[in-house]
């Protein structure tokens, strides 16, 4: 007996600027879907942000049929098959199927395709890969569903050669982990993590620093900070020894108080930090500065 379908019931799907691209897109030989973290959190039942869109369509034809419906368009990464289409102020970034053919970093060598499949396991973990259509109907090639429901953040794939295409999925692991899941890390991709920790040291010292400021503000931040420290994975990014107790401390205390997260709660583990400094380093924070922490899961 096959899988009984499963629906999205979303208002931004009927109507709205994302409906209105969907429609623009979808025919004549093309199809568009939402992807990646909107889908994800619209099945979590948690607000979502931006609202990503994949097409079928090759970034010309979308910016010929934005043309044509008035719509302004911005090539904002064409070479990688990414149009930003302005509907109502609202910006919504739509990308051609693609697969990798070469990846380095944050950089590789794309081709476009029209195989929704090869374009899912292209992504990082499988919540990510989820899409939805204009129906609603939600299309799951990874196990995405599941990993949602068991509220898990698993890997695509080898977790080993998705870490070796960019070494930031480490980080953004556990920043996941803290922000969606329950329970310990998924141990395969655990494990993966701390065989990979030696890549670390070729992020640029901005993308550690914002993917941290976001990890120490997710909702168990203390737990997942924890097994980074205990697979050795907060040696190369601060420098030094980090001691999570007054982190974990901090966030108790907050949660006591019903408070949010500190807007600082980088400066935390920075300070508790032996050598801090000497690493990735840059957490540290000014009394009243902004580190440029994104509320909420990003």
């Amino acid at each position: 007996m096959s899988e009984p379908r499963l629906v999205l019931d979303a208002p931004w799907l009927r109507s709205g600027p994302a409906a209105r691209v969907l429609e623009l897109l979808n025919g004549n030989g093309e199809e568009a879907r939402v992807v990646g973290g909107a889908v994800r959190n619209a099945l979590l039942k948690i607000p979502i942000a931006d609202i990503d869109i994949a097409t079928t369509a090759l970034p010309a034809e979308v910016i010929r049929r934005a043309r044509a419906a008035g719509i302004k368009s911005v090539p904002t990464g064409i070479d990688h098959g990414t149009v930003t289409l302005v509907v109502d102020s609202h910006p919504f970034e739509i990308t051609t199927l693609r697969e990798d053919t070469e990846t380095f970093g944050r950089k590789a060598t794309v081709a476009f395709g029209r195989d929704w499949v090869r374009d899912a396991e292209r992504r990082d973990f499988t919540i990510n890969g989820l899409s939805v259509d204009a129906a609603g109907v939600v299309h799951d090639h990874v196990g995405g569903w599941d990993d949602i429901k068991a509220r898990r953040v698993r890997f695509i794939g080898d977790p080993q050669a998705r870490i070796t295409e960019d070494y930031l999925r480490i980080l953004r692991f556990f920043r996941f982990h803290a922000a969606y899941a329950a329970g310990e890390p998924d141990r395969a991709g655990y494990l993966a993590c701390i065989g990979g920790r030696a890549g670390l040291a070729a992020l640029s010292a901005e993308r550690v620093r914002m993917e941290m400021l976001k990890l120490m503000v997710a909702a168990v931040a203390a737990g997942a900070v924890q097994a980074m420290a205990d697979g050795g994975l907060l040696l190369p990014i601060f420098g030094g020894v980090g001691y999570t107790g007054p982190f974990a401390a901090m966030v108790a205390a907050e949660r006591a108080l019903g408070l949010g997260p500190t807007r600082c709660a980088g400066r935390a583990l920075g300070v508790a930090s032996r050598g801090a400094g000497a690493g990735q380093g840059g957490f540290t924070c000014q009394p009243g500065a902004d580190p440029g922490i994104v509320w909420g899961p990003g």
